[in-house]
Formats: structure tokens, sequence, C-alpha cells
């Protein structure tokens, strides 16, 4: 049958859920309700398939004569499960329903009669740890709600038979869409859309050709499938060539999906667990990586696993709150010396972390092994539970000579038709019109209106620390002041003043015994944060010693020292600063509070950002270049990094156009004639 006929099918599943609500089941509860059912009724659909086709290849008299135990055997070699009614009862989940007295006792024997794989998937004898689809725990609250009977029914009425496994696969993908639409409380998960799915295929399929070479596909989470199966059916709709799949999630339920789904396909492995801590398949490279994965999703749960890797595929690890970089690091590992991907994130990928953090140097690593080919940004609202813009990072280790250090970003946002009824958050779809065109660009490969291609190193930039010296009006530094060798002048004040308050001499003499009951609390609660606030350049404070008194002047930016009875003294730009400390009795000395006052040159670190250079000797010179148009106070080089950011705003921007200043006198002259109207009419 079609896929439009199957489709058809998806308001007939999603009725299931109408008996759900009127026992009271919130909405975003029912994925968990009609998961494990769903791939219960997918399950037996493909089995008695399977056993019809059996039939009709060796005959029913045949079959017949088959004692159980042989019949057990023929039936699991092909992989796909085994069910004790199913073979040995003819019987299947609506002939159980009939009898409404003998059904408890019948679906448990039913659901028992499974062969072991498939009562782990479903959650069969599930009492602790891992329950993936959990439909024990499922059955048992259905009966609480009396309710499981006619659920049952409901399911046992939808017969998936007359469809081939990528009909059902189509709408399994609708299906699980709808689920992730209502339940995607595990923050960053996003479903992948069939349009999004189709454009990956397209783009794969650009780079690859036919060929008698097996095609191995790999999704490091894969969730449920959709994007992984997605694929596969689409590739081979333009290809002979036969393929593979593996794939890995965490997620319990949707790992039994997919491992559901794989089991009726020719060759497919699906695996259970942290791809990043527990990768499954670390013996294996792959032709083809794809993967959606979660979205700024921390890692911190897992940290020292991380950290304490020893397959080195981590080049350098992103911040604990989005683990996207890490999903990226692993995939370009798996990838071998001929591998393609394309990869799904969000735009924190693109451009998080300054020059020198590890999602930068991520980048640089990247670029600077010539790993990727582009970068594709999407529409937004494109996906069904979030609306920001998604990129695709097309990875190629085997790129064309015209490709090779060069990346080329694809501007798609504006390639979509919208949806006539929005699904959830989508309201856009890349149709395929869009789809063909954007991957023509791609493989051609040449700038056009809404893309660009750019040498790497167009994405770095130098990240230039220095060390400025502020001078004041004159051009001054205090430190022309200072005696070779040393860094400040200190002073031993007499008065401290800033106008409101003054401060002098500091022993327990002076201590305000109303306020305060020893000289150290005087000093922790009041001595210490006064002087802490004290900001010379926001107030005026005044540093009185024996021979001088120093302050600052703000308006000529530089420190003054005045002498009684001669003229002031323009020191240069510093500053003045100031540090109080608890000294503790001695046999000789009273415990006292110390005030310590240093005149300091005015050094400020800074850092420019400029533009980066292949050459080193040019990319110096550029730097030189720079510090000399732009920087006008003294200064001394510190490190350079340099980083790396993929910036689609910078590159693609659009400045609005501005009106015509006749267009605006006209609308002004329109808006005042208006006026006047309402003027007259009021009888002003």
């Amino acid at each position: 049958m079609t896929v439009n006929n199957i489709l058809q099918y998806e308001s007939n599943i999603w009725a299931t859920a109408d008996l759900l609500r009127g026992c009271g089941i919130k909405e975003s509860e029912w994925p968990s309700y009609m998961m494990p059912f769903f791939a219960l009724v997918m399950i037996e659909s493909r089995l008695v398939r399977m056993f019809d086709e059996l039939k009709a290849e060796i005959g029913e008299a045949a079959l017949a004569e088959i004692a159980p135990e042989d019949l057990t055997g023929l039936i699991e070699d092909k992989g796909q499960g085994y069910n004790v009614y199913i073979f040995e009862k003819n019987q299947t989940l609506k002939d159980i329903c009939k009898n409404d007295k003998s059904f408890d006792v019948d679906f448990e024997a039913y659901l028992r009669g499974f062969d072991g794989e498939t009562k782990d998937l479903l959650g069969v004898e599930a009492t602790e740890g891992e329950k993936f689809l959990d439909i024990k725990g499922v059955i048992t609250k259905l009966k609480a709600k009396k309710v499981l009977l006619g659920y049952t029914k409901e399911w046992s009425s939808i017969d998936l038979k007359p469809f081939d496994n990528s009909a059902i696969t189509t709408l399994e993908e609708h299906i699980k869409r709808r689920w992730a639409d209502i339940s995607a409380d595990t923050a960053g998960e996003q479903y992948t859309p069939d349009d999004v799915i189709g454009l990956i295929a397209e783009i794969i399929a650009s780079k690859i050709e036919e060929s008698d070479k097996l095609l191995k596909i790999y999704d490091c989470t894969c969730g449920g499938g959709n994007l992984l199966f997605g694929v596969e059916d689409r590739i081979h709709q333009r290809f002979k060539r036969l393929t593979q799949t593996f794939g890995q999630d965490w997620n319990d339920a949707l790992y039994a999906l997919a491992k559901i789904e794989s089991r009726f396909r020719v060759d497919s492995k699906i695996e259970h667990g942290n791809t990043l801590t527990d990768d499954k398949f670390y013996n294996d490279e792959f032709d083809v990586v794809i993967a959606n994965p979660p979205y700024g999703v921390k890692w911190n749960g897992y940290q020292k696993d991380i950290e304490n890797d020893k397959t080195q595929r981590f080049k350098y690890l992103p911040s604990i709150s989005d683990g996207q970089l890490l999903f990226m690091q692993h995939l370009i590992s798996k990838l071998n010396a001929n591998g393609m991907g394309v990869v799904v994130h969000n735009g924190s990928t693109l451009f998080s972390g300054d020059a020198g953090s590890a999602e930068s140097n991520i980048r640089k690593w990247m670029l600077d092994s010539d790993f990727v080919e582009a970068v594709i940004q999407l529409p937004t609202d494109e996906f069904f539970n979030t609306g920001i813009y998604t990129y695709l990072w097309v990875l190629n280790k085997h790129k064309l000579p015209q490709c090779r250090d060069k990346v080329m970003l694809i501007n798609a946002s504006e390639k979509f038709k919208p949806l006539k009824k929005s699904k959830g958050s989508k309201r856009k779809e890349v149709d395929e019109v869009s789809r063909l065109e954007i991957v023509e660009t791609l493989t051609r490969f040449v700038d056009n209106d809404y893309a660009r291609v750019f040498d790497k190193e167009f994405f770095y930039f130098n990240k230039q620390a220095i060390m400025l010296t502020n001078v004041d009006e004159q051009g001054k530094s205090f430190a022309s002041r200072l005696k070779e060798g040393k860094i400040s002048l200190k002073l031993s004040p007499l008065k401290l003043d800033n106008g409101e308050r003054t401060l002098t001499e500091f022993t327990i003499t002076n201590c305000d015994s109303q306020r305060f009951g020893s000289l150290v609390e005087a000093f922790e609660q009041d001595i210490k944060p006064f002087v802490s606030s004290l900001d010379y350049k926001e107030q005026p404070l005044t540093v009185t010693t024996e021979k001088a008194l120093y302050r600052f002047d703000a308006d000529r930016e530089t420190l003054i020292k005045e002498v009684l009875g001669k003229q002031e003294e323009a020191l240069g730009c510093g500053k003045i600063v100031v540090k109080a400390a608890f000294k503790k009795g001695t046999k000789t000395q009273p415990e006292k509070i110390e005030i310590t006052v240093e005149l300091t040159p005015d050094y400020q670190k800074d850092y420019e950002i400029i533009p980066f250079h292949r050459d080193e000797v040019a990319n110096q010179e550029a730097i030189e270049a720079f510090m000399a148009k732009y920087i006008t106070k003294p200064f001394e080089y510190l490190e350079n990094v340099v980083g790396v950011e993929i910036n689609f705003n910078k590159v693609f921007y659009k400045p609005e156009k501005l009106r015509s200043v006749q267009k605006i006198l006209g609308e002004i002259t329109a808006i005042e004639k208006e006026l006047k109207g309402l003027e007259e009419g009021l009888g002003l």
C-alpha cells in the first residue's frame, strides 16, 4: 500500500488516546501508554506477515507437519522474533480480546509467549533496572483504571499486516513526531522532521555513488530510529547499494522502538547505552555518520567518565552546560578515511566560547583538519518543539580538490514552504524543490546570492592581549617617576580623607567602644569594608604623609603631589592603592590596624580582535599594522590566542533599506491632512 494509505492510520492510532483522556490521564503521559502498544501491534503485524510468507513458501499442509520445536527454530533463524500464540495457536491480539472473561489470563500468556529479547524490549517481566517500554507498568496502571481490555481492543483493531517495512517506518515516524510534540520534557531533545531527514539524505546521496561495496551508516543518538532508518530508506530509493545501519541511544523506550524496528531490516545493529561513556561500536568506522544530538544538555552527571576517557576521541572538553561538541568529536572519530556526515546542531556550536576556550579550540581543530565542508542554516520554526535556527554541519574526510581547505556557508533560512497547518512549533518545511536547490548549491560549491565559499582561515581571528599604560593629558605615566626596578611608590599615611570621613591613627585607644567590642571587630566590620569602598576616581581621596599630600586629579587624569609652600606637581597617570591589615599585638607592640598606600602606574590589560592570516609573518605584520593604526597609548604585547567562530549574521547581513526623503515627507503631509480633518470634525 502507498504512504498516503498508511498515513490514514495515523488518526486511527491517535484515536486510542481518547480512552486515556477519558480516564483522566494527562496528555503529556500518553506516549508512555501508547509506545508499548504501538510496538506490540507492529511486532505482531510483522510476525503474522512473516508467517503468511512462510506458509506461501512451503505450503500450509507442510507447515502443519513441522514439530513445534523445529518451527520455533525455523522462525527464530529469521531474527524477527517469536510468539507461541501466533505461530503455534494461530491466535492474535484481536482473538484474545474477544473473550473478556479470560482476557487477563490470555493476555498475560500472550505476552509471555514472545521470545526473550522481545519480552525484554517490551518490558513484559521488568521488575527493576532497565524496563525499556515497560508494558508491565502500563498494564498495571490501566488495570487500576479498569480500562485495560478496552484499551487493548482499540489497538488490536489496528491491522498493519498489509504494509511493508518502509511504509510502517513512515507511519512510525509520524506517530513518534506527535509523541515528541507533546512530551519533549527532556531538555534539548528534538525530533527530526521528515523534510530535514529528506535534505540530509539528499546531501548524502550527492556524495556517494553506486557500488557493490557495503555502505555503513551510523547514528550515535538514534532515538527511535526515525533519522537513521529514514535516511537508509531514501538511499534505497536512489541506489541499489547494500546498506547496514548502526545506532545507539540511552533512552530506554526509544532504544526499544529502534531495536524492534531494526529486527525487520536486512542488516541493522542497535545498541543501548550512553554513546559518550560506553561506545558500543568502539572498533567500528563508518562511511556515513548522521545525528541530531540533544541541544544544551549538561553532561556533569558523567563528567569523570568523559575526563578519564581513554579513546582519544575528545580533543577538548566543552562547557559542562552543553555536550553537543562532545558528540561532534565522537562522530568525527567514527568516520573512516573517506567518510562523510551530516549533523544537526543549534547555533551554540558555531560561536559559543571565546578564543582559547574548548569550544573555539574544537572548531579550530575541525577546520585545521579540514573536516568541515559546509554549514547550512535552516529556517526557524522548522522543528516541532522549538522555533530557533538550526544548522546542518556537513562533514567530509575526502573532499574534492576544489573544496579542500574551504568551507561553504549556505543560508537556507528562506528556503521553505509554509505549512497549511502548524505542527506544534513547526510552521515551515524545506520542500523538495528547496532541498534539491540546496544540494545543487553544495555540489557546485560556488558563490550565489544565498551561499558563499571561504578559505577556512576566514573564520579564524587573533585575540591579541596587550598591557596598556594609561597616560595623563600631557601623555605622561607615573611609571616615569619610579626608580629603575621599582614598580610602585610606598607611602606611610598619617591621614586619609575622602570628604566624608577621615582616618588617622588606628589603635585600641580610638576604637569606638560603644559600637565595637574590640579592635579586630572594628577592623572587620568598619575599617576593612570602608577601605575596600574607596574609589579615588569617583570620589576625591587625599593621602597625607609627613612630607606631602597626594591626590588624583580626575580632570587631568594625573596624580598630584602637594608640598607645603611649593607649587603642586603633576606626577603622571597612576593609581592610588589603599590596603588595610590587622596586626596582632606583640610583647613590644600593641595590636593595631595598619593602613598602607601605594602609588602605581595605571596599567590596563586589554585585547584586540584582529583578522587572521594563514602565513605567520603576514599575520604578525597585520597585528602590528592594526596596533599602529588604532592603539595610541604605550603598550606591551602579551599572549596571542587564535580563535574560531562561524557567524552567519556577519556573512549574510543585509541592512534595512531606508525610505527616501520624498516618501517620508509624503507620509508626514498625509498625517497632517488627517489630523487637520479630525480637528475640523471636532470643531477646533
